[in-house]
């Protein structure tokens, strides 16, 4: 007899844990569904990778349903500082950046787009086979082959296998993003919803509505490819919700950091207009987030077109990222506290340290911890790309999606392919293998002047 499937981040049993924990971060009170949920024997505690072992029986699934409805029904504290809705958001931000004018983007637009797709697949690659790994078993990776303070891909040349057994790699990615096995870029979602994202503005424009996205990921996303929010709000989808509700129906995962990893294309396409972004970024993200879901997306999507804009330093770009987010929610704070804990600590591992102790209580993949790491990374470093990318993945949490947009920042900034170094490029072979039809193998030099093309269409 077969094994039963156990689908990551979609069976009821399996979203109690997070939804209760969402609701807590947003002031619901869930005294009484968590008083019936753990008195019917379910486990407060979720599984950290996404599926219990075993299927819970009939009556527990069908009571995870019957609370997970209850849930969604309940008001938000945290609604007047952490609106959703667009206009709310930009009435709560007093620094909203100004209107976008061409005399916000300096020469050599094509060069740092084309360092921005490397940088983004380079600190992506970087990350992704200690992904879902411990702080503490980064670091002794890292350190037992000779590479802490990290200066390059992480390897198993010289590791001690107790160690190795003790810390295996991400199953998934070990077999391609090793220093001794890289062959280009390998597939993930940090790239696929890159292209997805580019895909969708050259076929509708900057005008795309979130339906339009919605129905662009079920023509060429598949399911499997989907992770936390995004699973749930393609469930979402297939069973007839409408966007935004695809964000709020059963979807614990809505302040998770899935819509800060589809950003970038927004702030690429608008160079040197950071609200432009974000008003994009924004119509992309409500499909599967609210809250500081939404708020990860838009401000990264802000940092980078202003990165992007070839007329600010590493500062500037968070200040505009900062003023598209209202000031008083949970990732404004944590990013100001990022930035402020890497200005005055020389020692990156100390504010590492210290961001774990005070953000550690999220799960691995909330966008709020993450969006304070790469801030401090971004910080720390300079902007400069091999010192952001490398801080950004040794701060453990989600590595891959952090190096990819650190890597993106600080490719812009850069300015220029050649400036990443090639340690960092050469391994990637300009090439990038995809689940998204039509661009399978496909050569970040194309991706960056397709992207060119969008940025400069007015």
């Amino acid at each position: 007899m077969s094994a039963p499937l156990r689908v990551t981040w979609t069976q009821p049993e399996d979203l109690i844990g997070h939804e209760l924990r969402q609701c807590d971060e947003e002031g619901r009170d869930t005294t009484e569904a968590r008083a019936r949920w753990v008195a019917a024997g379910g486990p407060e505690v979720p599984e950290r990778g996404g599926a219990s072992p075993v299927p819970a029986s009939p009556r527990l699934r069908a009571l995870a349903l019957e609370l997970l409805d209850q849930l969604d029904a309940l008001p938000r504290s945290t609604e007047l500082r952490e609106p959703t809705a667009f206009p709310a958001i930009r009435a709560a931000c007093p620094l909203w950046p100004g209107a976008w004018g061409p005399e916000r983007v300096a020469p050599g637009l094509g060069d740092r787009l084309h360092a921005a797709w490397l940088g983004r697949a380079a600190g992506c690659l970087l990350g992704k086979p200690v992904e879902k790994l411990e702080l503490s078993a980064i670091r002794e990776l890292a350190r037992a082959t000779g590479n802490w303070p990290l200066t390059g891909y992480f390897t198993a040349r010289g590791l001690p296998p107790g160690l190795a057994r003790a810390h295996p790699w991400n199953r998934r990615s070990a077999a391609t993003s090793l220093a001794e096995n890289i062959d280009g870029m390998p597939p993930d979602d940090d790239l696929d919803h890159a292209l997805l994202a580019l895909v969708l503005i050259r076929r509708h424009g900057r005008e795309f509505t979130t339906g339009d996205l919605a129905r662009l990921w079920l023509d060429e996303l598949p399911a499997g490819r989907t992770f936390t929010a995004e699973r749930a709000a393609y469930r979402n989808l297939l069973s007839g919700v409408e966007p935004p509700d695809t964000a709020r129906r059963r979807n614990p995962f809505r302040e998770w950091i899935g819509a800060q990893i589809r950003a970038d294309v927004h702030g690429w396409t608008r160079p040197g207009d950071p609200a432009g972004a974000a008003g994009q970024a924004h119509r992309d993200a409500v499909l599967t987030h609210t809250g500081n879901g939404v708020y990860g997306a838009m401000f990264a999507a802000a940092v980078i077109a202003e990165a992007a804009g070839g007329r600010s330093d590493v500062h500037g770009c968070l200040d505009a990222g900062l003023g598209v987010v209202p000031p008083d929610s949970r990732l404004a704070r944590a990013v100001r506290r990022g930035r402020e804990l890497a200005s005055v600590e020389r020692d990156f591992d100390a504010v590492v340290d210290r961001l774990h102790e005070e953000y550690g209580a999220y799960h691995w993949v909330h966008v709020v911890p993450n969006a304070a790491l790469v801030a401090a990374a971004l910080t720390h470093s300079g902007g400069a790309f091999a010192g952001a990318v490398t801080r950004a993945v040794s701060g453990g949490w989600d590595t891959d999606s952090n190096g990819a947009t650190a890597g993106s920042v600080a490719g812009l900034l850069a300015g220029h392919p050649d400036a990443l170094g090639e340690r960092w490029t050469t391994p990637l072979k300009n090439r990038l293998s995809t689940a998204v039809a039509g661009f399978d193998g496909v050569g970040f030099d194309t991706l960056a002047a397709l992207t060119l093309q969008e940025a400069r269409t007015v």
